[in-house]
């Protein structure tokens, strides 16, 4: 094959696309956004799929995790007791290297000369100084050897030293912690990648930690302390080394060094760094299966678009019958006019890759904000080019092979006398790809339309306690005056009502096995959430009781608790008011039970919870009338900043708490909306050109039945009839798929809505209303046009 002989076939495809506009216009649009929103929620996938995997030790470094508690209270926690690190080093020899990362909440604001600033959203952490040799995080600064000189040494983030001290140099820096702790900045990291599981700004030495640990307490040590669960802890095993057998040998290090007989009850797991994004603890799916979803609707969007143009190909084919015929009379072969059509395709393709990058960039900043990620488009990335690699493969073959084949085969003799036909089977394969097209499409509405229903009932869900007009923060030094302060407080304007906690009642996430009451099995380990509150805390959020009340403030209350009904069942206790129940160290007596409600997320079943008289509590919350929120805010400010001057009141609503919970699932429910709304848009894009295409065909009948005496009406029906059979059957299909597909999805929550057989009559309306529409247009413009005009020329 010669350059000319390229040449020319790109002239003659170029020539083709300009002879015929409609409906090179109708192939390049639907191409186009097919490879645009096809892209975009690839970039979104390979985003997703390469969290961690900049770590070149990634395959070898594993999280340890702890399995807690027995029966229906077991649980999977994340973090573990800070020896797991030191005796997995000490006595395990398939473990090379070992990280603990434990969260540090010491400080709230930095003082650098003038300025007072805050850590920053990723936060700070009390590290190993192992950090840099297992994981790849970029010291730019400092010694990655010894990154921590002294126990006052810190590390920060580019990002925050550009924000403390501009573009001086940050190494040797003193910062003061909340006006009483001085650190000297001894190195500088680069931001980390937004594709880590692993976040910070601020690292300190672990030996800080340490320091926290002063030998007269139960626990002497950080090294020796078995029984609390703090810290984040990372083992780089040695290659060939079973993470299983790891896990094995820490559970019985652990059963050996922790005394008390709830130490055989723990059982540790190790889960690999790739699948800490995407899966739960226990190895279970949860984030993967939204990518999963959303690599199935990328595909489906393109094939639609890939489906629009065989279609209009195929169909158009008896047009182009006697160009091919003429071509293969003066010598053009089967394989020349196959490669003609493929470089045809690759034309189409071409034009629309390129209005597809324009479009990715213009719409790459709404499309961040939507999905929450910070996604970029970079056509000098190796890995953008290659998810772009792979779809134009995948769209090349889907769209070009049959088109090609069809059309090469066709037998000169036959064209030219005007004898060709397509067949029954071609005709058929366009009905098929039509239904296939809309199956797609109806599946993708009726999914929508679940997940905005798991949604609405997610946020009107009665949990159990009123969050509405309720703000919470720290107070810092206010919490020495609560008493005072909340007096104060009540007499403002917009304020209704305030109490204090020691944990925010959207998502509580602290728990304990640390407890007894008579009648317990001693081979059972009971988790349960433990809230510290104060008196005023169960009437503020409206808890119900179904048993015994609430605290009073009396001294005793101390020696009191409140369970919730999960608790008193799961435990067995039997008439639980004044029955004995032992917490960590203090035993009591229960005095009340309260109703069930959700403390998590609607994915979690309600679990266990006890509730304990604190009446010096750290949060404060205050419920604003709803009408003057601003002024009960800045009434709150006024005193916080009387008690923390140079502090901010870092508030949050509940309400927002909440949502935040499900901000994931939010994001995704959008994306999936928008994608539905473009699936059904090319497919009716496909099916109005295809509309237009019959009409083209039948213009001769069209004008003897109006002759005959045939309405409008009669003649839109003809031509939309079988379209519209293809529509409904395609409804049929989807349906049951669609069913079982969003019953799975349905199944990360434990608390979901039923699906309802209205949403399929619903999708299947919308999608033959929006068909009808399309194919109207074009089917009411030939049975109005003037009937002389398609007969004059017979």
């Amino acid at each position: 094959m010669t350059i000319t002989m390229i040449k020319n076939y790109f002239k003659t495809a170029w020539r083709n696309i300009v002879n015929n506009k409609f409906y090179s216009a109708i192939n390049i649009i639907g191409l186009t956004v097919g490879l645009t929103v096809g892209l975009l929620i690839l970039l979104w996938v390979n985003d997703e799929l390469s969290f961690d995997a900049f770590h070149t030790k990634a395959p070898r470094i594993y999280q340890v995790e702890a399995q807690i508690g027995t029966g229906t209270s077991k649980q999977i926690w994340g973090n573990v007791s800070a020896p797991i690190a030191t005796f997995a080093l000490k006595e395990i020899p398939g473990v090379e290297n070992a990280v603990r990362l434990v969260g540090n909440q010491n400080y709230a604001l930095f003082k650098y000369g003038d300025k007072m600033l805050e850590p920053g959203d990723n936060g700070m952490f009390f590290a190993d100084p192992s950090i840099f040799k297992v994981f790849d995080f970029k010291l730019l600064e400092g010694n990655a050897n010894n990154p921590f000189p002294n126990i006052h040494s810190i590390l920060i983030s580019q990002t925050t030293a550009k924000r403390f001290f501009g573009n001086a140099e940050p190494v040797g820096k003193v910062i003061k912690g909340d006006g009483r702790d001085n650190y000297t900045i001894a190195g500088v990291f680069a931001d980390v990648p937004e594709n880590s599981s692993i976040k910070f700004d601020m690292l300190f030495s672990i030996e800080l930690k340490k320091k926290d640990y002063n030998g007269k307490s139960y626990w002497k040590s950080m090294d020796g302390d078995w029984g609390d669960y703090y810290a984040n802890t990372y083992l780089l095993l040695r290659p060939g080394v079973s993470p299983a057998s790891v896990a094995n040998m820490l559970t019985q290090i652990h059963i050996k060094n922790q005394p008390g007989p709830d130490a055989s009850k723990v059982k540790f797991l190790a889960e690999p760094l790739t699948q800490l994004h995407l899966y739960n603890a226990d190895g279970t799916p949860s984030g993967i299966q939204t990518v999963r979803v959303f690599l199935i609707v990328a595909m489906l969007i393109l094939l639609i678009a890939c489906i629009n143009y065989v279609n209009l190909s195929t169909a158009r084919a008896m047009l182009r019958s006697k160009e091919v015929s003429i071509r293969k009379i003066i010598g053009a072969g089967k394989k020349q006019l196959f490669i003609q059509f493929i470089l045809e395709t690759i034309v189409f393709l071409s034009i629309a890759l390129v209005l597809s990058f324009g479009l990715i960039a213009l719409l790459m900043p709404l499309y961040n904000n939507v999905s929450g990620k910070q996604l970029h488009f970079d056509l000098f990335n190796a890995g953008v080019w290659q998810v772009i690699g792979l779809t134009i493969a995948g769209t090349l073959v889907a769209s070009s092979i049959y088109p090609a084949l069809l059309l090469s085969s066709f037998k000169p003799v036959n064209a030219l006398k005007g004898k060709i036909s397509l067949g029954v089977g071609n005709i058929a394969f366009r009905k098929v790809l039509v239904v296939t097209q809309f199956i797609f499409s109806i599946g993708l509405i009726i999914g929508t339309l679940i997940i905005n229903s798991q949604l609405k009932y997610i946020r009107e869900k009665e949990l159990g306690y009123d969050k509405s007009y309720v703000f919470g923060f720290i107070m810092r030094d206010m919490q020495k005056n609560y008493e005072a302060v909340r007096a104060q407080l009540l007499t403002q304007p917009g304020i209704d009502g305030i109490a204090s906690a020691g944990d925010n009642i959207t998502n509580i996430q602290n728990s304990t096995s640390d407890t007894e009451w008579d009648g317990k099995d001693p081979n059972v380990s009971f988790v349960i959430h433990p809230i510290n509150v104060d008196k005023y805390y169960l009437p503020f959020f409206k808890l119900q009781f179904v048993a015994g009340g609430p605290f009073t403030g009396i001294k005793s209350d101390s020696a009191h608790y409140i369970l919730n009904e999960t608790a008193v069942r799961e435990a067995g206790i039997t008439n639980p008011i004044g029955k004995r129940f032992k917490l960590h160290d203090q035993n009591g007596i229960i005095i009340g039970v309260v109703k069930d409600f959700h403390f998590a997320s609607l994915k979690q079943k309600i679990e266990p919870a006890i509730f304990a008289y604190y009446p010096d509590m750290p949060e404060m919350f205050i419920r604003t009338t709803g009408k003057n929120v601003s002024l009960a805010i800045a009434a709150a400010q006024k005193v916080f900043k009387q008690y923390n001057p140079g502090f901010p009141m870092d508030y949050d609503f509940l309400d927002d708490d909440y949502n935040n919970l499900y901000k994931a699932d939010q994001q995704s429910g959008t994306l999936f909306s928008w994608f539905a709304g473009i699936a059904i848009l090319v497919s009716c894009l496909g099916l109005f050109g295809l509309a237009t295409y019959t009409a083209q065909v039948k213009v001769k009948e069209i004008g003897i039945r109006k002759v005959l005496g045939a309405s409008v009406a009669s003649i839109t029906g003809m031509l939309s009839k079988d379209f519209l059979v293809l529509v409904a059957l395609s409804i049929v299909i989807a349906a049951p798929i669609a069913w079982y597909a969003m019953n799975k999805w349905l199944q990360g929550f434990v608390y979901r809505v039923d699906v309802q057989w209205w949403i399929f009559v619903l999708a299947g309306l919308i999608a033959l209303i929006i068909a009808f529409i399309t194919i109207s247009f074009q089917a009411v413009k030939a049975a109005i046009a003037n009937p002389v005009k398609s007969l004059r020329s017979e």
